[in-house]
């Protein structure tokens, strides 16, 4: 293995052309692609610039020189592509949600744990600047008690019953897709809620188009989270502690501002982030951070906190009856 990791692209839909294009810009190595049809590699290898194109996925986890490949297929094929992945020796880096529920999440970080690698969600919010000074401000006390978190990811997204986030045979749904975002996002702050009550609405083709939750820790801190996926709003974030408070501007999941204040309302610190791309590269720089202390699991985001959230959203579904095709 070389010093510089080389990534390989799994999958040539949007999401992997914005993680591409994230390392590409920020100066990583991505040393192939693989999709179904050796036209569609050979574009997206032209479009970034890419060595070696491969006309299907098998081809691309055995080629010897990737290191780490990135899985950006549907929910319900993140297991499989992750294990076909580590199977062939690779590093992996997948897409949010890591998989459709938690027995996949188990069963892929226990296979990586098995070969010694590291296998990483992409919840690429985690490792945004922003994101890291809120997580210094909480852990200087600078809040006090930290004990409300009120988040929400709305987007207006399309209506079509044939459209991936509207296929339950494909993972659709404003839980898995948009809900994850905030639901992480409680994890990070509180750990596993000890309390879980959600509420949904769906769509005509049984994907939930708005889903809500209130999380209660054993700490008694409470966590509120809306997704919705047929309509928009404001898409910030506050955190509530005894001595003040955060509110994080929208969109707060991305590379975005946010302003602290103390307890009398008065703003104690003003945060505006400076980033190349969309942000994605941070994630990347974590997995190859891992690899290189010989770790198979961060402090940020582990890997049992993966299967834990994935046992969140388990949770929520069961709540709100909402199962996928084979489940």
């Amino acid at each position: 293995m070389t010093d510089a990791l080389r990534w390989g692209i799994l999958a040539t839909g949007g999401i992997a052309h914005a993680m591409a294009n994230d390392l590409v810009l920020n100066g990583f190595t991505v040393q192939a692609v693989g999709s179904r049809s050796q036209e569609s590699a050979d574009a997206f290898a032209a479009e970034f610039g890419i060595p070696n194109a491969h006309p299907s996925y098998a081809a691309l986890v055995a080629d010897p020189e990737v290191d780490v490949i990135y899985v950006s297929t549907p929910h319900p094929f993140h297991a499989e592509h992750a294990t076909l992945a580590l199977e062939a020796g690779k590093h992996v880096l997948v897409e949010k949600p890591f998989t459709l529920n938690a027995a996949e999440a188990r069963q892929v970080v226990d296979l990586a744990t098995e070969k010694g690698l590291v296998v990483l969600e992409a919840m690429w919010t985690r490792w945004l600047p922003h994101m890291v000074r809120v997580r210094e401000i909480i852990a200087a006390g600078t809040l006090g008690e930290v004990h409300t978190l009120i988040a929400d990811h709305t987007q207006d997204l399309p209506d079509d019953p044939g459209h991936r986030l509207n296929a339950l045979e494909l993972g659709g749904g404003a839980l898995l897709d948009l809900g994850i975002y905030p639901i992480s996002f409680a994890s990070d702050l509180f750990g596993t809620p000890e309390t879980i009550q959600a509420s949904a609405t769906f769509k005509d083709t049984g994907a939930d188009a708005q889903v809500a939750t209130i999380f209660r820790y054993a700490g008694g801190q409470i966590a509120t989270t809306l997704s919705a996926s047929d309509t928009r709003g404001r898409n910030i974030a506050t955190i509530l502690g005894t001595d003040g408070r955060i509110d994080i501007d929208s969109v707060w999941y991305s590379p975005t501002s946010f302003r602290a204040y103390d307890a009398d309302g008065a703003e104690i610190e003003s945060f505006s982030s400076d980033v190349t791309g969309r942000g994605m590269q941070f994630q990347a720089a974590e997995l190859e951070r891992l690899v290189a202390a010989g770790a198979t699991s961060g402090d940020i985001l582990s890997t049992e906190e993966t299967v834990a959230v994935l046992e969140t959203l388990d949770a929520i579904r069961a709540q709100i009856g909402l199962r996928y095709p084979g489940e």
